[in-house]
């Protein structure tokens, strides 16, 4: 699949998967995808943490969710940020931006390599959902988890959202409205 198939075919997927856990290799890959993005003054903040764990797996899926790929997950991918950032630059930080890209990156590997997911944050907010995963992983006490990846093998076959033409949402020169 070429970069501009992969970015086209790329949504948010919230179907249920097959009972098939993804490859240890594959999970790797969209991992060093994220590594790959870019970072406010190359810092390089986010890390990660593959789950693939059945123990932590079923945890995870037995908490409350709206969705079928949260519970039938075959694994997770979790994106970490300090809790307290540091200032790199005139006094800002850039982790949420850092790891924005991460995932972006991530969710374009996914879809390169036939597997599904969706950018899940709010439902960490909810409950104390983040907190519950964070103990399960033994994340230190200075970091949190901003972003959960749900990764598997899509058992539904799902259309890509239509988006917006370009002459709706971006211009030269100048905006339009």
């Amino acid at each position: 699949m070429d970069f501009f198939e992969v970015v086209a075919k790329r949504h948010s997927y919230r179907g249920g998967f097959k009972d098939l856990k993804p490859k240890d290799v594959d999970l790797i890959e969209i991992v060093e995808a994220g590594l790959k993005a870019p970072s406010g003054k190359n810092a390089q903040t986010t890390e990660f943490v593959i789950i693939d764990d059945s123990a932590i797996i079923s945890q995870i899926r037995a908490m409350p969710a709206a969705n079928k790929a949260i519970q039938q997950a075959g694994a997770y991918i979790v994106c970490i940020i300090d809790k307290n950032p540091e200032a790199i630059y005139e006094g800002f930080s850039f982790q949420l931006e850092d790891c924005a890209a991460a995932v972006e990156n991530m969710l374009l590997a996914v879809t390169a390599l036939g597997y599904a997911s969706v950018w899940v944050d709010g439902w960490l907010r909810v409950e104390g959902r983040a907190d519950k995963i964070a103990k399960l992983i033994h994340l230190p006490e200075n970091k949190k988890i901003q972003i959960i990846l749900p990764i598997g093998i899509p058992a539904e076959i799902m259309g890509v959202p239509r988006k917006k033409p370009f002459a709706e949402r971006a211009w030269f020169n100048s905006f339009k409205s």
